[in-house]
């Protein structure tokens, strides 16, 4: 069995995620922070993420942009429209090595750094992260109409393991 451990949550994710380091075993190669509010992330896609993360040391599951997004100024008004095709939508989990992610607290209290996510970190830092290509079904569940979609894709995960 594998031990868990507790930390308590922060003020803002950056500080829960400090929290729940401060608990990792001195021998841990990697640490994954994956949100709960994502329970449809596939054994497969967070695998392939904690490979590139050992490559490369910080990686996080993503899938290219569908829909066009427009920057807006203050007043609503489009300024301009970003490239989708280097858009990509970031997931979790978001795999990286203990030690870069304390040296990268490190610069975040040094700065005063707000981050929202925790690769985010990693790039202030001026290091690579990849992008792994995941599923679009490993979607964020935070709204009843984000239930209603993972019910459904619930579903036919269990229809497609009942045919097989």
């Amino acid at each position: 069995a594998v031990p868990i451990k507790w930390a308590l949550p922060g003020a803002e994710r950056q500080d829960s995620v400090f929290n729940g380091l401060q608990e990792i075993d001195s021998g841990a190669a990697l640490v994954a922070v994956h949100d709960s509010a994502r329970p449809l992330v596939t054994p497969e896609d967070a695998l392939k993420c904690f490979l590139d993360a050992a490559e490369v040391g910080a990686a996080v599951l993503g899938a290219p942009c569908k829909p066009t997004i427009k920057e807006v100024d203050g007043d609503l008004n489009v300024v301009k429209t970003l490239k989708r095709s280097v858009l990509w939508e970031v997931f979790t989990p978001q795999v990286i090595r203990p030690q870069l992610l304390r040296d990268g607290f490190e610069l975040v209290k040094e700065k005063g750094l707000e981050v929202t996510d925790d690769v985010s970190i990693i790039e202030a830092m001026g290091l690579p992260v990849r992008l792994t290509p995941g599923a679009y079904t490993n979607i964020k569940v935070t709204t009843p109409d984000d239930m209603m979609v993972a019910e459904k894709f619930m579903d036919e995960i269990r229809e497609t393991k009942a045919a097989v």
